[in-house]
């Protein structure tokens, strides 16, 4: 089995329009959230989003290209590129054309659905934008990565919710490391704030009316976000041999179900997935000196979570932080821009602050590094995804 390089990241969000830019802002604790700012948001109750707002379509792409990308296909293209950009690979490279591209998607083109249903439903037109179905499908980002950045291999989407980000980053992974190919495009790409998508989350009533405090006291739910994370995986010998820049490496990955409830997370599940992440990278708990925690910053889901870290690390806990309060919950990219935040803790050894934790739950019997930033010396930390639907996400990645 061959060892799993990472040797480019990018990343669109609220809190920054590059990896770099995401980097600092979670490092710092300044969350992107803020005042909603979407079409038709009278509709709605919900007066917040982490939301990319000074993300301009222009700036990457023509009129005419912009007009036939979704805003998650905008986001997971320009991701990309940067990934690319610095991975060193360039378009004429035989392991770049023959590289798979696999995008994590929760719920697909929601702006371009959302704004053909008000035309039909809300203004009577009859009509729609001829693109509208290749806007909208969940593989659009997936294809339009591919032919932008002009890879051939495998591609396709992943649809798992929240875990989808994660679940793309651990399958590429595995096809690197099997030698099915020698570098794979890969991450989560999300845009789902619409009044049509918040009406529906708010009738799961789990949205926070104020802010997002992962593992706080006072939390009360969590808050919307957008944006995509990407990263360039690579035979570990190959990027070695070309000089690649390498970030870190991918050393595990866990996922299963637990086959219980549609909304509520399973401590025993979750647990289960963090021993699988550590027993496929070969890692003792004691190993791990970091976790990016899936943290919503819901009651229930920082409970469980915390419940199952501590069934697995014991005495060995390390710290444990949350990016949420920072990026939103951006579904299916969030477990791709946490990994990406992950990766950065591990190069720049540091680790992140929970922002907004400034009532720290003691109950959780964690340390979820509320009073900022810290230095650190760790080879290795966990990036954990809990999703709808009981499907969980784990990848334990290593210091290059």
């Amino acid at each position: 089995m061959k060892r799993v390089a990472v040797t480019g990241v990018g990343a669109v969000s609220a809190a920054g329009l590059t990896a770099d830019d995401m980097w600092r802002s979670v490092r710092d604790g300044r969350s992107g959230i803020g005042p909603l700012q979407c079409a038709r948001q009278d509709m709605i109750a919900t007066k917040i989003a982490a939301q990319a707002l000074d993300f301009d379509p222009e700036v990457h792409f023509d009129p005419r290209r912009s007009g036939a990308l979704d805003r998650f296909s905008q986001f997971a293209v320009v991701a990309a590129r940067e990934a690319v950009a610095q991975s060193g690979l360039t378009r004429g490279d035989a392991s770049l054309r023959a590289a798979a591209a696999i995008v994590g998607i929760g719920v697909g083109g929601m702006v371009t659905l959302d704004d053909a249903f008000y035309r039909m439903y809300g203004q009577n037109i009859a009509r729609a934008h001829p693109l509208t179905i290749p806007k909208l499908m969940c593989n659009a980002a997936a294809s339009q990565v591919s032919m932008d950045i002009g890879t051939h291999g495998i591609t396709y989407a992943i649809a798992s919710a929240c875990a989808s980000g994660t679940h793309a980053i651990g399958v590429a992974a595995q096809l690197v490391r099997s030698g099915a190919c020698q570098v794979a495009l890969t991450g989560g790409a999300e845009a789902c704030v619409t009044a049509g998508t918040l009406i529906g989350w708010e009738a799961l009533r789990v949205l926070a009316n104020d802010t997002c405090r992962p593992f706080s006291r006072n939390r009360s739910g969590l808050v919307l976000g957008e944006g995509a994370g990407m990263l360039v995986l690579e035979d570990w010998d190959s990027a070695v041999a070309r000089g690649a820049p390498i970030l870190a490496e991918i050393l595990g990955f866990g996922a299963n179900a637990d086959a219980g409830d549609l909304t509520s997370p399973d401590a025993d599940g979750a647990a289960d997935a963090i021993r699988l992440a550590l027993a496929d990278g070969g890692l003792l708990p004691e190993a791990v000196g970091y976790v990016n925690a899936h943290g919503t910053g819901t009651t229930i889901n920082d409970r469980v979570e915390s419940t199952a870290l501590r069934s697995v690390f014991g005495d060995a806990l390390p710290p444990v932080s949350s990016s949420k309060a920072v990026l939103g919950h951006a579904l299916g990219a969030a477990g791709a821009l946490e990994a990406v935040v992950t990766i950065c803790a591990l190069r720049h050894q540091v680790i992140p602050p929970t922002a907004n934790c400034d009532q720290p739950d003691e109950e959780l019997g964690i340390d979820m590094v509320p009073d900022g930033a810290r230095d650190a010396s760790f080879g290795a930390a966990l990036s954990n995804s809990f999703a709808f639907g009981g499907l969980n996400a784990v990848l334990a990645l290593g210091r290059a």
